[in-house]
C-alpha cells in the first residue's frame, strides 16, 4: 500500500475515533455532572511503507486518550433533600465493590437502612465514613461546609475532595471517575455544597454538533484524497502494462 493511502487511513480512524466521543458529548448533555471530552491526537514517525528514494520518515497520526474538561457545569434547583451540587473544583468521594469512586453527580438517596447512597446504591462517604440518618427524625440539612445536621444535632460531614492534577481521574462506570494514580486527594475546603441543587453537564450541544460536522467533512475529505490516490496507482500501473 502507497504510503499516502497508510498516513490517510490513519487520520480515518482518529476521525472516526474523535466523532463517537463527540456524539457520546452530545448524548450526555442533560447528565448530572457530565464534563465534556475531546480527542488527544499526536503524530508518530515510522519508516516509509515503500522506499522512493526518501529517506525521510512517515509521519503517522495516533489517538492519545480522551481530554476531559472540569470546568463547572450551570446549578439548578431542585428542591430534593438529597440532591448536591459542588461549587468548585472538588468531588464527592463514594465506596463501590470496585474500590473508592469520585463523582461531581450529587444526585443521592437515602437506602433503606438510613445511608447516603448514589442512585446506583454506592455509600457516600463523609469525613468519617459512610453518612447514616434517621428519617424518622426529620428533614436533613447540609450546610455549604458539607456538614449534615438533623434535629440540630451534627451527624457527620459530606467529605468533598480535591486533586491537584485531575488527570489521574479516568472514567468509570455510573457516572464516576477512578483515580489511576498513586496521588492522594486532600480535603477541599474552598469547594462549597449546595443542597437542593444539581450541577448540569458543562457540553454545550451547538459547539458539540458543530464539531461533528467539521469532522465529518475531515472524513469526507480523506475519503476523498484516498480514492484519488488509488485511482492515480492504478492509471500508473495500466501505462506501464501499456509500454511494457
Amino acid at each position: 500500500m502507497d504510503n499516502t493511502l497508510y498516513v490517510s487511513l490513519s487520520r480515518q480512524m482518529t476521525l472516526r475515533r474523535e466523532m463517537d466521543v463527540i456524539a457520546n458529548n452530545i448524548s450526555n448533555s442533560d447528565t448530572t455532572g457530565f464534563k465534556v471530552e475531546s480527542l488527544m491526537v499526536r503524530t508518530e514517525a515510522q519508516a516509509p511503507a515503500a522506499m522512493t528514494g526518501d529517506p525521510n520518515p512517515v509521519k503517522f497520526v495516533l489517538d492519545d486518550g480522551v481530554a476531559r474538561d472540569f470546568s463547572q457545569g450551570p446549578l439548578r434547583k431542585t428542591g430534593g433533600d438529597f440532591d448536591l451540587a459542588i461549587e468548585g473544583k472538588g468531588f464527592f468521594k463514594v465506596n463501590t465493590a470496585a474500590g473508592e469512586r469520585f463523582t461531581r453527580d450529587g444526585q443521592f438517596t437515602l437506602s433503606p437502612d438510613g445511608r447516603l447512597t448514589t442512585q446506583a446504591g454506592d455509600p457516600v462517604m463523609g469525613d468519617g465514613g459512610e453518612i447514616v440518618v434517621d428519617p424518622a427524625k426529620g428533614p436533613v440539612a447540609i450546610a455549604a461546609d458539607g456538614t449534615v445536621s438533623q434535629a440540630g444535632e451534627r451527624i457527620a460531614r459530606v467529605g468533598v475532595f480535591a486533586f491537584d492534577d485531575r488527570s489521574v481521574l479516568a472514567k468509570d462506570q455510573n457516572n464516576l471517575l477512578k483515580n489511576v494514580s498513586n496521588a492522594q486527594p486532600t480535603t477541599d475546603t474552598a469547594s462549597q455544597v449546595r443542597q437542593g441543587m444539581l450541577e448540569g453537564s458543562n457540553v454545550n450541544p451547538i459547539l458539540q454538533i458543530t464539531r461533528m460536522i467539521e469532522v465529518s467533512r475531515a472524513y469526507e475529505g480523506v475519503v476523498k484524497a484516498m480514492e484519488n490516490t488509488a485511482d492515480l496507482s492504478r492509471r500508473a500501473v495500466e501505462r506501464l502494462g501499456r509500454v511494457a
